[in-house]
């Protein structure tokens, strides 16, 4: 059986590799909501890109199904920094499968406050996209 130190090693490497893509910018129907994917002062993990690694390495858990079935590979997850460093809209848009979406979703779900980013010195709304690799040796 494949231990999780192992599976979590190869999830933060390619996370490394993967880290991430950015989505072009849309507007909401308010002004003051506008939805930004690249801005002066990107958002930013509390530590920075290796302290996020190391949490989504220390907290993911490889589903037990997923492992019995092979499942593996990159799930993309899309989320927005708010203003106030808080994430919100969580959903994979690259999917393998149920189980292994769901376990990534869950991960993006528990990090903690983000710095939020900034467009002329403002706090605002960032769209980010994290990639996932899910890999069994």
């Amino acid at each position: 059986m494949k231990t999780r130190k192992n599976v979590s090693l190869k999830v933060a490497l390619m996370m490394f590799v993967l880290l991430f893509s950015f989505m072009t910018s849309t507007a909401q129907t308010k002004k003051n909501d506008m939805l930004f994917s690249v801005v002066e002062v990107m958002p930013q993990y509390p530590g920075g890109q290796i302290a996020m690694m190391k949490y989504i390495m220390e907290n993911m858990k490889y589903p037990e199904q997923a492992m019995k079935k092979g499942i593996q590979g990159r799930v993309a997850v899309s989320f927005i920094v708010e203003k106030d460093g808080s994430i919100s809209n969580v959903r994979p848009i690259h999917s393998v499968h149920t189980l292994l979406d769901k376990e990534a979703v869950r991960v993006v779900k528990s990090m903690p406050k983000w710095s939020p980013g900034k467009q002329n010195g403002k706090p605002v709304r960032v769209q980010l996209i994290v990639p996932i690799m899910f890999k069994l040796n």
